[in-house]
């Protein structure tokens, strides 16, 4: 028969290993942030019949740029607006948006 003594490395393993498990799934589903860009098709890179991936200049609603790279099934509409959801793993999703609902900062660094 084993004893406690010798489970309890066991136990306090398996516990350590649940919360930091849990640590992780709350940290990448609670991480996301919006960036902005504007569509440039000569940033575009054709993958596949139907895969494209764009390398855009992105800022957050605090105007702080940054380069992101995302993939499509199809090329985008030139000079259209994308708010773009990025999660750790990158771009999660993203939708096209009116230069009116961009933050003011993100305005600032486009022209209408």
């Amino acid at each position: 028969m084993i004893s406690m003594k010798e489970k309890l490395p066991v136990i306090i393993g398996t516990i350590l290993f649940i919360i930091l498990c849990g640590c992780v799934f709350f940290y990448m589903e609670s991480y996301d942030k919006i960036y902005y860009t504007r569509i440039d098709n000569t940033k575009i890179e054709k993958l596949s019949a139907n895969e494209y991936e764009y390398k855009l200049v992105t800022y957050d609603k605090n105007g702080k740029k940054k380069e992101l790279t995302f993939k499509t099934s199809r090329e985008l509409r030139e000079s259209a607006f994308l708010e773009l959801e990025v999660r750790i793993l990158g771009v999660h999703a993203w939708k096209e948006v009116k230069y009116e609902e961009l933050p003011s900062k993100v305005q600032e660094k486009y022209t209408k």
